[in-house]
């Protein structure tokens, strides 16, 4: 996979990029990652990406022929949107980034992210250039920078051949659910105990046990995420016994 990130801000990456499975993935060439400027492309001498909005206004939008040039110069002139290579806009007004979305892209070969910032963008680069607007929240930051970050970090755990294919089939959300509780050595600390059941030896009751703790967990702390979950006739059964005990 190839992720082309559009910011303003690329040192902003450079952490978070060096590091841990992103680093790992890049290094096995899983993911290219290239972090461009699109201050580079701004048309004047003075490189000037922004300016005040028509009709007036507080702050300084971004101007659309930088951020096109940028986008051209990456996927080819003239620009045809292609829902093949998605141009995704980092957006407070897009739809909410989660589990089933990052598994959407990470079946892409190619994605360019664009990383707004001041007041907002010109709706031109909204309407006639990127393919999709994300959001990962109900809240405002500075800039796309985090979001992208987040975006790439869920997204590129989702390639195969990145992390073992049976921790991300556990993972909060991936089954609908969230995850059910862990537990590692000592089996006594601070007379806290692991459950007998996690050392029994038995599978099967083991992902049994598992099951209903992640259902009692989701009940508990995301109860909306059961009214889109698929849930087998064991686990509904599951459910409505611990309903029952409530």
């Amino acid at each position: 996979m190839r992720i082309d990130i559009l910011s303003l801000f690329p040192e902003m990456f450079d952490g978070p990029f060096a590091n841990s499975i992103i680093k790992r993935a890049m290094d096995r060439s899983l993911v290219s990652i290239y972090v461009n400027n699109f201050r580079n492309y701004a048309c004047d001498r003075h490189k000037v990406v922004d300016d005040s909005p028509y009709g007036g206004g507080a702050g300084m939008v971004l101007k659309p022929e930088p951020i096109f040039e940028a986008v051209e110069d990456l996927v080819g002139r003239p620009y045809v949107k292609n829902p093949q290579r998605p141009v995704i806009l980092l957006s407070p007004q897009g739809r909410l980034f989660t589990q089933k979305i990052a598994r959407e892209l990470a079946g892409f070969d190619n994605l360019i992210f664009i990383c707004g910032h001041y007041e907002g963008i010109d709706e031109r680069i909204s309407r006639h250039l990127v393919t999709d607007e994300i959001s990962i929240g109900d809240y405002v930051l500075s800039g796309g920078e985090p979001a992208a970050i987040v975006m790439v970090d869920a997204i590129v755990r989702l390639i195969p051949g990145v992390i073992d294919c049976l921790s991300v089939s556990d993972d909060s959300f991936s089954q609908g659910l969230l995850e059910y509780p862990q537990y590692t050595r000592p089996r006594i600390y601070r007379g806290l105990e692991v459950p007998d059941i996690l050392l029994s030896g038995n599978h099967a009751e083991i992902e049994k046990w598992r099951r209903k703790e992640a259902l009692k967990r989701t009940i508990s702390r995301r109860p909306d995420l059961l009214e889109s979950a698929v849930l087998t006739q064991e686990e509904r059964e599951m459910l409505e016994e611990i309903k029952g005990s409530e």
